[in-house]
């Protein structure tokens, strides 16, 4: 058997190089940039007031002072010099005229309207926000590599972009195969179950990244699959299939594609054996095993490394956790069962505490209670039981 590491590698080496494409910023949101994006223009472009007040000269506004108002300066329009011995009102981000080198706030002013009387002495520069405080034209905002958050898109616009390159999202054909799958909401026959891994494929793509461009259920038929896909999968990155990839006398997806240069491997993982690796076309593909926790566990480690690297992302690895109860585990398969997680223990090491889902453990057609879990608890290979306290690896289900 090959080991998950291995098999994590074959699926990798399959995996293309990002793409570009160029969206509108206010649909970027959680896209990963591209390239750099630099400042057009100093931020802000123009020496602004920090507070709705008066723009006064620092020498003649001691406490005290009555200064005639000689303009009122609102935001967007661009004041003449102030006169001498005058104040300003001013709007916040209006621009500071000429010659004004303070803004008083109101709070600490009569507000008069034609003349103002000034109870607290600014300092030089107060209230005063300077062309260039936050960046320099051509100024770096966010690297190559970042994912977009609602704060990195702001900046982009306040930067002057409209538009930004991002790394395209891998176009993902989803196939789930079987007779016996049916559309939820209908009837079922006898030996007839729900289609769900078609949801839970389809979700798992898009929740790494990638966009399930089209969705198919198809029979076990090995000619009429390998016709379905190899049209289906025109204009895609990457085919993703369920099902059909044991030793069955009806495993469609080993019958169509073995022939093809798809090679099927026994990868040392519980759940998730029989896996599917190759191309179909120039098409990657990746062939899990129909049980839907066998489905949720073989994404988790080998399709979403791949979409990732399509992604120009790093590849997620595990992190440290503690056994909060015991459980066992098969000999010489890396488990990844399902888990809940719980915060570190107070006093401990800081890692969190995992523990089995349910009492069902990592069977892997128990798809209903995986809705349950956070993460996957992944125990090595050689370890045969799992004791409270043992250290065990963590990967949290993504947000």
């Amino acid at each position: 058997m090959r080991s998950v590491a291995e098999h994590r590698a074959a699926a990798l080496a399959l995996a293309g190089a990002p793409r570009r494409e160029r969206i509108p910023v206010a649909a970027a949101l959680g896209r990963v940039l591209a390239q750099d994006v630099r400042t057009r223009v100093d931020v802000p472009s123009f020496t602004n007031s920090a507070m709705d007040g008066y723009a006064v000269r620092v020498a003649e506004a001691a406490a005290g002072a009555i200064l005639p108002v000689s303009a009122d300066i609102p935001a967007g329009v661009f004041p003449a010099p102030l006169a001498p011995g005058t104040a300003a009102r001013i709007m916040t981000g209006a621009p500071v005229p000429q010659g004004a080198d303070a803004v008083v706030p109101r709070e600490v002013t009569d507000d008069g309207l034609e003349r103002v009387r000034i109870t607290v002495a600014p300092a030089p520069g107060a209230h005063i926000r300077l062309a260039g405080e936050d960046a320099r034209a051509g100024d770096l905002v966010l690297g190559a590599g970042a994912v977009l958050t609602p704060p990195g898109l702001a900046a982009i616009a306040g930067a002057g972009h409209a538009e930004v390159s991002v790394r395209a999202r891998p176009r993902v054909l989803v196939v789930s195969t079987g007779d016996e799958l049916r559309t939820p909401g209908e009837e079922l026959a006898p030996g007839q179950i729900f289609d769900s891994n078609s949801t839970l494929m389809g979700a798992l793509v898009a929740q790494a990244g990638g966009e399930a461009v089209a969705i198919l259920r198809l029979g076990d038929d090995p000619e009429a699959f390998l016709a379905a896909v190899e049209t289906a999968s025109a204009g895609c990155d990457l085919i993703l299939t369920a099902g059909g990839v044991s030793v069955g006398a009806y495993d469609v997806v080993k019958a169509a594609l073995a022939d093809a240069g798809v090679e099927f491997v026994p990868v040392a993982m519980q759940p998730g054996k029989p896996q599917g690796l190759g191309r179909v076309g120039r098409v990657p593909i990746a062939c899990l095993p129909g049980n839907p926790v066998s489905v949720a566990a073989s994404f988790t480690a080998f399709v979403e490394p791949m979409l990732r690297t399509m992604l120009g992302l790093p590849v997620r690895e595990p992190e440290a956790a503690v056994a909060g109860e015991g459980w066992v585990s098969p000999p010489g398969r890396e488990q990844r069962i399902p888990v809940v997680i719980e915060p570190p223990v107070p006093g401990g090491a800081g890692a969190p505490v995992v523990r089995p889902a349910t009492a069902g453990g990592s069977r892997s057609h128990l798809g209903l209670r995986l809705a349950v879990a956070e993460g996957w608890a992944i125990v090595p290979p050689d370890v045969q039981r799992v004791e409270a306290g043992d250290s065990v690896g963590l990967m949290r289900f993504l947000p």
